[in-house]
């Protein structure tokens, strides 16, 4: 019998990223499958942030390449708004439009930049707030919801277009330690419908319970990667391991 290739989404080949004479990352290379969760695990200042932001084109790479789906998306020619409709992406900052409802957050993409006719646009948001458990809220303003309301609403935004990928970027760190079950709840959930997601996270115990496959960061480079299992038990490196005994003990 022979086994069945999974599709890859997304692959980084060779990239480097550098801020003035700081380099930040140092040649990742990195494949991601279809409805696969990989985390981004390790220290403050390691990389995963702006790897994440690389992948949206929200920083253009100094070298190598990123594919999406076979697409070559960092070339120069490349436009990054018709991209970023393909990859959604979730902040630590909610970054939600305070003056906008919380309906019109969730539609403003799907409205102004797909074009979509409002009516059927919010007929969609309403069913992404009912999925994320919020249908109830859609006419509030976002300052008259908790922390992990307002995550779960820039959730149910990113995923409006319906992308092929959705990134996460420590969506738990600037929130209450109440709150943040209630948002992984979510990722759980987006894992169980089959999302294909990046996440950068401080979780470990989450990382360890959900990803597929953990990437360590260290200093701009992976230091080591795979499933969960191992990564979490048996890391190879010493850093690694200095690493998952500050968060696991």
């Amino acid at each position: 019998m022979t086994l069945q290739t999974r599709e890859t989404v997304l692959r980084l080949d060779n990239v480097h990223k550098s801020f003035g004479d700081t380099e930040v990352l140092r040649g990742i290379d990195l494949e991601v499958h279809a409805h696969d969760v990989v985390a981004l695990i390790g220290a403050s200042g390691s990389g995963k942030s702006t790897l994440l932001r690389t992948i949206n084109l929200l920083e253009c790479v100094d070298d190598g390449q990123i594919w999406l789906r076979g697409d070559d998306i960092s070339a120069p020619q490349v436009k990054a708004d018709a991209v970023r409709l393909r990859i959604g992406i979730v902040f630590q900052q909610f970054n939600l439009f305070p003056h906008l409802s919380v309906l019109d957050n969730v539609t403003i993409s799907t409205r102004h930049v797909q074009r979509t006719r409002r009516s059927v646009a919010e007929a969609r948001g309403l069913e992404l707030l009912d999925r994320v458990g919020l249908a109830d809220k859609a006419r509030e303003f976002p300052d008259r919801l908790s922390g992990g309301q307002q995550q779960r609403v820039a959730i149910a935004r990113a995923i409006a277009t319906d992308p092929e990928l959705l990134l996460l970027d420590e969506i738990t760190s600037a929130l209450d330690p109440q709150l943040v079950a209630e948002v992984l709840d979510l990722v759980r959930r987006l894992k169980s419908d089959g999302t294909t997601i990046v996440m950068a996270t401080h979780e470990m115990a989450f990382a360890r319970d959900v990803a597929d496959h953990v990437v360590f960061l260290d200093n701009g480079v992976i230091g080591e990667q795979g499933p969960p299992a191992e990564i979490f038990t048996a890391p190879r490196t010493e850093r690694a391991r200095e690493f998952l005994d500050r968060f696991l003990g």
